[in-house]
């Protein structure tokens, strides 16, 4: 129970620091935010409008990468233009309501790309293992109800939280040192016991992006089994090059959000702009390189790009 008997105001209106500490650096900073997000979105919708309307890239692996950069947007506009109104103009306020409802789809949007990751592998162990069955097992209708799945699952898991964070009350203090709202920056400014909070945190990164990380894990197992039971050194080279970019992405995505839990989990003596930039590489990044690792590495998307951005139309 909370020592405070809850006589202080009680906060409606949060004010979001952005960097804290470097606050006098804003404007520089902003430069490399507003960079990443321009290309994050060209690059995704690019992505997105390729996949669309290219009959020959509805194929199963090409319609996830169409729901994981549709995400990329998504998480992107959901973080980074509310960063840039506090870098540029000291727009820092938001309301509870607002706030609630921004860490929520920031929340559920970050599960929901972990789910399509999770659907991406699955796809690369059919198109592997199961090369013959694979068109007739992963139908169009397959697809769309994993979609649905993978969606519902993060909305399902995350929305708890809003009704946790309902019942607080928040009479300590109104700062938020952050560019955007988060769960438990935002607990933490409430005079309650925030336990369940914490607690339910870790049941949903457990019950979904830990587990999702496990059965990826377990299906590239199976994958490298397979491949190296490939006679042909070619086939085994061209099954692994299927591979490259759904596993660079992976890293992408994982890497530094493993990182930064593990920082704020064992890193007190870290300052907090480290915790925030650290925190901020995980939603800049992924959106803006996973269209240009894919257009890269995938021939099939390059050709396309190439064909639409330079060739001349007759």
């Amino acid at each position: 129970m909370s020592t405070l008997n809850h006589t202080g105001v009680s906060h409606t209106v949060f004010r979001l620091l952005g960097i804290p500490g470097l606050e006098d650096q804003h404007m520089w900073i902003s430069i490399p935010f507003c960079i990443s997000y321009v290309i994050a979105l060209l690059g995704n919708s690019l992505l997105i409008f390729i996949i669309v309307t290219k009959r020959s890239l509805h194929e199963p692996m090409y319609l996830f990468l169409c729901m994981l950069a549709g995400a990329d947007v998504f998480l992107s506009t959901c973080t980074v233009p509310q960063a840039l109104s506090i870098f540029w103009f000291g727009a820092g306020e938001i309301s509870l309501d607002c706030c609630i409802t921004q860490l929520f789809f920031i929340h559920s949007t970050f599960v929901s790309e972990s789910g399509i990751l999770l659907a991406m592998a699955f796809d690369r162990y059919m198109a592997i293992c199961y090369p013959l069955r694979y068109t007739t097992i992963l139908t169009h209708a397959l697809i769309g109800k994993i979609g649905v799945t993978i969606f519902l699952r993060s909305y399902g898991t995350v929305f708890p939280i809003v009704f946790l964070l309902k019942r607080l009350t928040f009479c300590k203090s109104n700062i938020l040192q952050n560019t955007a709202c988060k769960h438990i920056v935002l607990a933490h400014v409430s005079c309650d016991d925030i336990r369940v909070n914490v607690w339910y945190g870790f049941f949903v990164l457990m019950s979904t992006v830990v587990l999702d990380i496990v059965l990826i894990i377990f299906s590239y197992v199976l994958i490298l089994r397979a491949v190296f039971h490939i006679p042909s050194r070619d086939a085994r080279h061209k099954a692994l090059n299927t591979c490259g970019s759904h596993v660079c992405v992976i890293i992408l995505f994982y890497g530094p959000g493993i990182f930064t839990t593990l920082t704020q989990r064992f890193g007190q003596h870290i300052s907090p702009h480290i915790h925030v930039l650290l925190a901020n590489v995980c939603i800049l990044a992924p959106p803006m390189l996973n269209p240009i690792i894919y257009g890269i590495k995938t021939k099939q998307i390059r050709d396309q790009v190439v064909h639409l951005l330079f060739t001349k139309q007759k």
